[in-house]
């Protein structure tokens, strides 16, 4: 069994990182610094010696092809930046807590998206974004945050004015700082994508060009699918030149050569009208579709008679021949036919196309939203049928995808993703991140009881779900003996709160400590934060999600005091206080044989405590079980 290692809530450094794997690729060019501040040495790369080893390619002052803008180099900067946040529970404002798997996360979606990079990474199928378009009326972040939490829950200051800033055209930065908010937030995007997955990003002609460069840049141009024109209006502006009726989505995967060999199950449902002709031969409804090559010669397709009929064919002779033995080949005067099976056509996908003019318009969904929240509650939210398209697109594979959107707005990704569930019985999990937004006295919404754009996007998530729920139990109450109920996806979520670490400080120790020189810090742990809260900021550097299954166990064995199973038994913690012995013995006890044991610095308060900590493990270890490892926080 492994010593007990200190963890710590501070983000991964990827600078670091990435020296590391430079360095791993090249260890000849390894040097040393030491920061004159803290005395610390470090390894770093002697760019002199990678210079030598790559030769020409490493060359820095030739000219070359490049989108650059002021700030750029500090929005990188900014993208590697650890972070020393956490998710903090918020379960009074959660819906079925204990066993929902989706997430609504409030707070700075740079912050949750590094947190959701540490246990989340290559694990989302797909994200879909709505950014501030930057059209100079609008709101973009401004990422330079000096202001604590407990400031903004102490009114201090106004979160909006502070986190969003209008962005006005008049402003000497006006592309550069919208650039720059973009930047960080799809560079930390893309790692969170699967192999497999797809980003699609909506924006208007105001910044379509400068936002794909940027994704060419992070993505490469190799990886753009498409740039989609949505029709988002029916109506004809009369104080334009020409009206605007339609917005961009930009459409890009992780690696498009993985789509593309998955390009069978990518698409949209297919049309399954006029299928009229059926032979009553058990194979069921057809209808007929042409077997010519319209081509011919320039696209090699062949050239001979069949049944009498001389022309260029989508087939061989001899697949021609197959298909007429085993009954698919039909002529009609002088032309062939194939038949084509509603029951082949039902396990296709539809290729979609570029123009999307039939994906719903911003003012049906916004007619929508106010029906279902009983009057206005947020401007030009987003179709439920343009996101259920994208879905359609991409999951249809895997119904147990993870959907993230990080500008939720409204929350209409969390509505479409459990509307598809509800139509194919899918299990997909969405992942709203939004900002805590202040909405301004006069709006209609602010008026209806609404302070912030989470609370119009928590209670939409939870009346979009009830009434998908009321559908389906109708649909069920009217089925047959013999019919199959529906059943209800998941409705519920997880509200977690961006928020300073749990504790006051960070540790001074950090990494692996053996039990004979572990060096305890006092305890730090903010007053007002619950062994939740701590669990919680423990999370990802077990890899474990925030939608584990937690149980809380205290009677029995552990006699009144707090244990949590995450997991069934990967995780078990415990946060109080000078733990007793025989609470020790009760967790090396458990069966199945946790993984791991975390423990607060509070639990074990000297040296003595810990080796008595992992003895005790170390006499409960089997053979056939292994060790468990322990972890202090």
């Amino acid at each position: 069994m492994s010593d007990i290692e200190k963890i710590h809530g501070i983000t991964p450094d990827l600078t670091r990182e990435n020296v590391d794997r430079l360095l791993a690729l090249f260890p000849d060019v390894a040097t040393e610094i030491t920061d004159p501040k803290t005395g610390r040495t470090e390894r770093a790369v002697d760019f002199d010696a990678l210079k030598e080893r790559l030769g020409d390619v490493a060359e820095g002052n030739r000219e070359r092809y490049q989108f650059t803008w002021p700030g750029k180099r500090e929005a990188k900067r900014l993208t590697r930046e650890p972070s020393a946040k956490t998710l903090r529970p918020v379960k009074e404002r959660s819906k079925d807590w204990d066993t929902t798997r989706n997430l609504y996360i409030e707070g700075d979606n740079l912050d949750a998206l590094k947190l959701l990079r540490e246990n989340y990474a290559g694990k989302v199928k797909l994200i879909y974004i709505d950014p501030p378009y930057n059209t100079g009326n609008d709101f973009i972040y401004h990422d330079d945050f000096t202001k604590s939490a407990n400031e903004i829950d102490n009114g201090e200051y106004n979160e909006f004015q502070d986190q969003l800033v209008a962005n006005p055209q008049t402003n000497g930065r006006f592309h550069s700082d919208w650039c720059s908010m973009i930047y960080s937030r799809l560079s930390l995007a893309k790692d969170l994508l699967s192999s497999d997955g797809a980003l699609f990003v909506s924006i208007d002609d105001n910044e379509e060009s400068n936002l794909t460069k940027i994704m060419d840049e992070i993505f490469g141009a190799k990886n753009r699918i498409a740039i989609i024109c949505h029709k988002s209006r029916a109506s004809v502006s009369n104080d334009k030149i020409i009206s605007p009726n339609h917005n961009f989505v930009l459409f890009y995967a992780k690696n498009s050569s993985i789509l593309e060999e998955k390009r069978k199950s990518i698409g949209l449902d297919p049309i399954l009208d006029n299928f009229t002709y059926d032979d009553n031969d058990g194979r069921g409804k057809y209808r007929l579709v042409p077997v010519d090559g319209p081509g011919g010669a320039k696209k090699g397709n062949p050239y001979y008679e069949f049944l009498g009929v001389h022309g260029y064919w989508r087939f061989s002779e001899q697949t021609m021949r197959e298909k007429y033995e085993n009954g698919l080949i039909v002529k009609s005067a002088n032309s062939l036919y194939q038949k084509y099976y509603r029951s082949d056509a039902a396990k296709s996908r539809r290729t979609a196309t570029t123009w999307w003019d039939d994906a719903g318009l911003t003012s049906s969904a916004t007619t929508q939203l106010k029906k279902l929240m009983g009057g206005p509650s947020f401007d030009t939210p987003k179709p439920v049928e343009l996101i259920q398209r994208m879905l359609q697109l991409i999951t249809n594979d895997d119904k147990q995808a993870k959907i993230l959107d990080f500008f939720s707005g409204s929350a209409t990704t969390a509505e479409a993703v459990m509307k598809m569930n509800s139509m194919d019985g899918g299990n997909r999990q969405f992942i709203m991140v939004q900002l805590k937004e202040y909405i301004p006295q006069k709006n209609d919404a602010y008026l209806a009881g609404y302070r912030t754009i989470c609370e119009i996007g928590e209670e939409r998530i939870r009346r979009a779900g009830e009434k998908i729920k009321a559908e389906i139990e109708a649909e069920n109450s009217q089925l047959t003996l013999n019919g199959t109920p529906k059943k209800v996806p998941d409705i519920g979520f997880r509200v977690l709160r961006v928020d300073d670490s749990n504790y006051e400080d960070r540790r001074k120790n950090v990494g692996t400590y053996s039990q004979d020189n572990l060096d305890f810090d006092v305890d730090i742990t903010k007053s007002n934060r619950s062994d939740l809260d701590l669990l919680f900021e423990a999370l990802p550097k077990f890899q474990l999600q925030y939608d584990a299954k937690i149980d809380t166990l205290s009677g029995g064995e552990f006699d009144g005091h707090t244990v949590y199973n995450v997991n069934d038994g990967q995780l078990l913690a415990c946060f109080e206080p000078d733990i007793p012995e025989s609470l020790i013995r009760a967790l090396a006890a458990f069966r199945p044989r946790p993984s791991y044991v975390l423990v607060s610095e509070r639990s074990l308060p000297d040296s003595a405590a810990c080796t008595n900590f992992v003895e005790i493990f170390k006499q409960s270890a089997d053979s056939v079980s292994g060790g468990t490892q322990i972890r202090i926080i």
